[in-house]
């Protein structure tokens, strides 16, 4: 945790202070997981964490502030994704390792917020412009770099002139945000996650660079 942590009242917390809010929100979390996002009450988080509600509010307003929070946090480490096309090439067979990592990475990264990732859709879908704002914040962790590859394999030539850059990224990155949220359904229609994430490769793939990929 980095930077000073403060309670509602504007208290700097000390340590002590600082790694039971971080339990409370441990707490929070693994609730999420198990519990629809509005059945959650404060003094089940409270209690789950070994301390009163009283405490939860020395550090949130309420549940939904312990939510943005955790939310925050999570866009934070989304910034590593942008590491999968860090330098990355879309050339040759190169190109096909770039599609399989970005999207085994995007898929892990759904995974493991999977919680946390469905309550911000949730509350992006119903117009919270703060949730929408960390959405969008996850998804131009990829987006960003996926334009600018597809910018740069334009300039030189290698597709068409009237792409649009920002339009292949973001349709690409929504799909993938689509498909991590939906990992679980896929075996309803009898696809199992071995065969998922070579197709969605296979699709980002052909979106950045327009062709079959060089296997």
């Amino acid at each position: 945790m980095t930077g000073q942590v403060r309670t509602v009242d504007g208290r700097v917390a000390g340590r002590r202070g600082q790694e039971t809010r971080q339990k409370l929100l441990d707490c929070l979390s693994e609730m999420l997981s198990s519990s629809p996002y509005r059945d959650v009450k404060v003094i089940d988080v409270a209690r789950k964490a070994g301390t009163s509600p009283a405490t939860f509010y020395q550090y949130f307003p309420d549940v939904e502030g312990a939510v943005l929070e955790l939310a925050e946090q999570t866009a934070a480490e989304s910034g590593g994704l942008a590491e999968l096309l860090e330098g990355r090439s879309w050339a040759g067979k190169s190109a096909w390792q770039t599609a399989q990592e970005l999207v085994d990475g995007f898929l892990e990264f759904w995974r493991k917020n999977d919680a946390i990732l469905r309550v911000v859709d949730l509350g992006a879908a119903e117009g919270d412009k703060r949730f929408y704002k960390i959405r969008m914040k996850v998804l131009n962790s990829v987006n960003n770099s996926l334009a600018d590859s597809v910018a740069a394999l334009q300039a030189k030539g290698r597709i068409d002139k009237d792409v649009n850059p920002a339009a292949i990224a973001g349709s690409l990155v929504t799909m993938l945000a689509a498909a991590a949220s939906h990992q679980k359904g896929f075996s309803s229609w009898g696809v199992k996650q071995a065969e998922l994430k070579p197709s969605l490769a296979l699709l980002v793939h052909l979106g950045v660079t327009g062709k079959k990929p060089a296997k």
